[in-house]
């Protein structure tokens, strides 16, 4: 499979940790300190996971190498939905004008984006599928409790797209090798440790600590698991592209991997935790430095405890 384009969108309207400051007292020092993060995206009024995910898929679709009536499969992913019943995929499909083709959703928290890929390697692995489009969108400050003073401040909106294949059809195609994903919700709080309960709260993180640990506890594991199976050893990892959650979380699993700083790329400072949508975003801000033969690895955390890393060749 191909990862033909990549494509994603933000809205305009920039939070700072100042706001935070004014409302519930946190300094921006102190967030900076714990979470990296300096800034976020917030979504207008107007604005909804279904309609960031139409805005991140029209710039794809300049891109696009092939006939767009050609897309034969629509996989959503969100935890943040704007309709439970009409999805985001749905309203992509609706956007595009593609009749009677498979459209579904997933939703496995952070780790949505690679449970979404697998869901369209095994349509094509059946051959019920050859050009599929993967859309991502999150809407966290909907669901958001801003005074929450534990994680109030952590979340962003956004959305990405990406654009798959089973052809490669220019040199800038992502070969994907293989994914890996699992789920470990029998490990520590995995139940309780991140929470959306709509009618409740809101996003919740009642054990922060809990969700750290085994962060980066999973996240370099899966990784390395990902490149062993493909004969690859740590050194020929070009680049890597964590879940953006933490930047104290991306800088232990860069660590614990003994890469280099500046081969982990990080979003998170200026546009908070975008959920499922972050590792897209990431990849599509970047995807003009990778090199012919770079290895790059996606790996993702989430809520329930869910984990995957995917392998992709420049």
């Amino acid at each position: 499979m191909y990862i033909n384009v990549v494509s994603h969108y933000l809205p305009k309207t920039v939070v700072d940790n100042d706001y935070f400051g004014e409302l519930n007292g946190l300094t921006a020092d102190w967030i900076v300190e714990r979470t990296g993060i300096r800034e976020r995206r917030k979504a207008s009024q107007e604005e909804n996971t279904n309609t960031m995910a139409i805005k991140a898929v029209e710039k794809g679709v300049e891109q696009l190498p092939f006939p767009v009536e050609s897309i034969d499969l629509i996989v959503g992913a969100s935890y943040t939905p704007h309709d439970t019943i009409v999805t985001l995929a749905h309203a992509v499909q609706h956007y595009l004008q593609i009749d009677d083709i498979p459209v579904t959703s997933v939703s496995s928290a952070c780790s949505s984006l690679l449970n979404a890929v697998e869901v369209v390697e095994g349509y094509f692995a059946l051959n019920k599928a050859k050009h599929a489009l993967v859309v991502l969108a999150e809407h966290n400050t909907l669901y958001n409790n801003e005074r929450d003073t534990v994680s109030g401040h952590l979340w962003g909106d956004g959305a990405a797209a990406l654009f798959i294949s089973k052809e490669k059809f220019q040199e800038t195609d992502l070969k994907i090798k293989d994914i890996k994903t699992g789920g470990a919700a029998t490990a520590g709080r995995g139940t309780e440790g991140v929470v959306l309960k709509p009618f409740k709260e809101g996003i919740a993180m009642p054990y922060g600590r809990d969700v750290f640990i085994n962060a980066c506890e999973y996240m370099p594991k899966v990784t390395k698991q990902v490149l062993d199976r493909n004969n690859l050893g740590l050194d020929q990892l070009s680049y890597l592209i964590p879940h953006q959650a933490n930047l104290r979380i991306t800088k232990n699993v860069a660590n614990r991997l003994k890469l280099a700083p500046n081969k982990a790329l990080s979003n998170i400072e200026y546009l908070g935790n975008t959920g499922c949508a972050g590792c897209a975003i990431a990849l599509s801000e970047h995807k003009d430095r990778f090199k012919k033969g770079d290895n790059i690895v996606v790996v993702v955390f989430g809520g329930g405890y869910s984990y995957g890393a995917m392998l992709l060749e420049n």
